[in-house]
């Protein structure tokens, strides 16, 4: 088809192949959207638009309404909105219009609102540069190699994702334990530890428990923010080459399984085993059920099956292998 030369953009002369395709097909709408990738709706939308005399009709419309809303407002309110703005910058429209109104401004906290937004679209509001003083805010700077995890990251298999937590263990007034826990997120896996702190070394510690008792080779784990889990715990992840991935602030519920995990022992073992409670006590008592977690209990999510059936299952693993870990 002679065509008369044309600057079309290169999302218009990708629709004109969908029409010449089109029609050098017999003009069979289904074979051209199947061929693309896209959708009817959106070839036929096209479709009405194009005029073959005219292949400018393929370029993109404006989606602009053709009458926009005009601000009621004056100048006077807006540089007062920003003077308000830049004197107390963590302050909202609600606070920013209680102290216009003392100002004699008769106006509502939407309105203040538009304004701010308008005022930053324009870059005409002066943000402050934000430092961080408190404990928390540094310590979030300080991650030298956990980092979020990856959207595209699969977890499939076993040891794909583990994830750690602890969990305090408090028998009496005044004396604490902390537990760690550790859970493979496909098989459910747990490994447990006990320390009388929760510290950076002790959680790297734990990282060679991890290692050596769950059956399957662990190519991540997963943390929260606790400074356990700084310093020596991340060198240690470093040093294994074991990804390191940290959870947003304030967000366990990314770490679901080792919470639940965390809930089972509690109810399940420290309410109803007798024990001594202190280190070696506990963590004579978490060894036993840690085996009877691992090959005994029946795991709904897994279908009723073991963690060791469930692997087995997969043939990922037969008995022998984990009677050697216990």
């Amino acid at each position: 088809m002679a065509r008369i030369d044309v600057d079309l953009s290169r999302e218009a002369k990708a629709r004109l192949k969908w029409f010449d395709y089109y029609e050098s097909h017999g003009k069979n709408a289904r074979l051209t959207c199947r061929h693309f990738g896209i959708s009817a709706q959106t070839f036929y939308r096209w479709k009405r638009r194009y005029d073959p005399k005219n292949l400018r009709t393929l370029e993109g419309r404006s989606s602009r309404p053709k009458q926009c809303r005009v601000p009621e407002y004056k100048s006077d309110l807006v540089m007062a909105v920003q003077r308000l703005r830049e004197k107390y910058p963590r302050w909202g429209k609600d606070k920013l219009v209680v102290l216009l109104r003392q100002e004699g401004y008769e106006t509502s906290a939407s309105t203040v609102g538009r304004i701010l937004s308008r005022l930053k679209k324009r870059g005409a509001l002066v943000e402050p540069i934000w430092r961080a003083v408190s404990k928390r805010k540094h310590r979030r700077l300080v991650r030298e190699y956990g980092t979020r995890k990856p959207r595209d990251y699969i977890i499939e298999g076993p040891g794909d994702l583990v994830q750690v937590d602890t969990l305090d263990v408090r028998p009496e007034i005044g004396r604490v334990f902390k537990q760690f826990t550790a859970r493979d997120m496909v098989s459910r896996w747990d490994v447990l530890g006990v320390s009388s702190c929760a510290t950076a070394k002790a959680a790297a510690g734990f990282l060679d428990e991890i290692l050596e008792r769950m059956p399957f080779p662990v190519r991540a784990i997963q943390v929260d923010g606790g400074s356990e889990f700084y310093a020596e715990f991340e060198q240690a992840c470093k040093e294994r080459g074991i990804r390191l991935f940290v959870l947003p602030p304030r967000s366990p519920k990314l770490n679901g399984c080792v919470e639940r995990a965390n809930r089972t022992h509690t109810e399940e073992f420290y309410d109803v085993y007798p024990m001594i409670y202190t280190v070696a006590g506990i963590r004579f008592a978490q060894s036993k059920w840690e085996e009877i977690y691992n090959t005994v209990r029946p795991h709904q999510a897994l279908g009723y099956l073991t963690p060791l059936q469930y692997l087995e299952q997969r043939k990922i693993l037969g008995k022998e292998d984990v009677s050697l870990r216990y």
